[in-house]
């Protein structure tokens, strides 16, 4: 059974979730048999530190009912009164026990600073939580949560973006965030992570995804479907949505993309293809100037332009 921890903590009073319908309601559906979307959501701070940029809460939250999701909330010195939230969207990289911290961190090769304390430059909240099998919630496999979840109906892609969704319930129930300046970024599982949640969610404002714009069919003809891990999987998916077709959900909010052409998990011919729907999406939305997609000639990995690029996207559009 998976560990089960409830919190004993007072109920918040969550944001409304937005009401699906058509393509949402559609590729909702396909997530499996999730939690109700209005459940209560408890919250408790167990910690608070002081970073030389930020005050650092730690939290445990009560989102889905199965499962404890710990988080971090970031509040820059010198910010005061209500201030647009970033949520922050760890990668997968095989590394299950960093999940969370990974937004703390420099990059191990140094080459650039941590995302919190970059975001916090620049004047933003920060949220980042662990996701299913990653950080303080690393207590089993990915497979074999996979597993049972299947058996059980559920999805563990679903489950996971489900906990993202809660998420933004939680963020819109602080005081101090602007709930009309809300963006999410991640790379890797965490840029696949915030357009699949910017695509569900419409309070959802700004989107920056990092090296995982895939489009499903090329990467099936590139052979590389070992390049993900098992939780990207989602039952019956390609029977219904492309990839393409998820992210143009988001439109006609801002969104960028950026990408390395020798990366095995974004097939270039995928990107072509990506580029080219999205942008016919957002010309007849009126509003092509929220599209960009930055494409560099290296592999996986996140480079100092791409940051440069994501922090003036946040910069102009949020």
């Amino acid at each position: 059974m998976m560990r089960r921890n409830f919190l004993q903590t007072a109920a918040l009073a969550a944001a409304p979730a937005p009401e699906l319908s058509g393509r949402r309601a559609e590729l909702y559906r396909l997530l499996g048999d999730l939690p109700p979307r209005n459940r209560p959501i408890k919250a408790q701070v167990v910690a608070v530190s002081e970073r030389p940029l930020y005050v650092l809460e730690k939290l445990e939250l009560d989102l889905n009912g199965l499962e404890t999701v710990p988080a971090y909330f970031l509040k820059p010195h010198g910010l005061s009164g209500r201030a647009p939230c970033v949520l922050y969207q760890h990668y997968h990289g095989g590394q299950y026990k960093l999940g969370k911290d990974e937004v703390l961190k420099d990059k191990p090769d140094a080459s650039l600073p941590a995302w919190a304390d970059d975001l916090a430059r620049a004047g933003y909240y920060v949220f980042c939580a662990d996701t299913w099998v990653f950080g303080q919630r690393a207590t089993r496999t990915e497979l074999d949560v996979f597993k049972e979840m299947l058996w059980r109906g559920r999805v563990l892609w679903g489950m996971m973006v489900y906990d993202s969704i809660r998420a933004v319930d939680y963020v819109l129930s602080r005081p101090e965030v602007d709930g009309a300046r809300l963006a999410t970024l991640g790379m890797s599982m965490g840029s696949t992570m915030s357009w699949w949640l910017a695509a569900l969610d419409d309070r959802v404002k700004v989107c920056v995804d990092i090296c995982c714009l895939t489009d499903f069919d090329e990467l099936i003809a590139q052979d590389n479907l070992k390049g993900h891990g098992i939780y990207y999987y989602v039952p019956g998916l390609l029977k219904h949505i492309t990839a393409s077709q998820i992210n143009a959900l988001i439109a006609p909010r801002p969104h960028l993309g950026l990408a390395g052409n020798l990366d095995a998990l974004t097939p270039p011919k995928g990107l072509d293809r990506i580029d080219r729907e999205l942008r016919a999406v957002y010309a007849k939305a009126g509003a092509p100037e929220n599209w960009k997609l930055v494409r560099e000639d290296v592999a996986h990995t996140e480079t100092p332009s791409m940051r440069r690029e994501a922090l003036n996207w946040l910069k102009e559009k949020l």
